[in-house]
């Protein structure tokens, strides 16, 4: 049982239900109707909106392998294709190093306003794989 300020609350009968979506979760509100016990229940909601990511995914490991290296993160520190440099703990300093280290193991070259659109190891790993395409076109 669960009360709130002295008196019991239950769910609206499912016709006056008031909803929200949140991630992905469809909320119910709740009334007072002066009852012992509360219930409510979260449905999952289908997925309308995917993101994929436009990147080989050998690529994105490539690009984690070479941040690793390069910010010299213990092997336990997660680095995945969402991870930004700044939350790695890299500054701007890092971020140059990164960029050059990714244009010697890729033979590609990346221009300054590339480099400066670079935040994270999908952003990198996109931008070398479009690269890498133009090169061989």
């Amino acid at each position: 049982m669960a009360s709130l300020a002295g008196s019991s609350i239950s769910m609206q009968p499912r016709q006056a239900q008031a909803t929200s979506r949140v991630s992905g979760l469809k909320l119910v509100s709740f009334v007072n109707q002066r009852r012992s016990s509360l219930s409510f229940g979260l449905r999952p909601m289908p997925n309308r909106l995917r993101i994929s990511c436009a990147a080989k995914p050998e690529t994105v490991d490539k690009v984690c392998e070479i941040v690793r290296k390069q910010l010299a993160l213990p092997s336990e520190k997660p680095v995945t294709g969402e991870s930004k440099f700044s939350e790695l703990g890299a500054d701007s300093l890092d971020t140059v190093e990164i960029v050059m280290g990714l244009e010697e193991e890729f033979g590609i070259t990346v221009e300054e306003d590339n480099a400066q659109n670079i935040s994270s190891v999908l952003d990198a790993a996109e931008l070398i794989d479009k690269l890498c395409g133009e090169k061989s076109a």
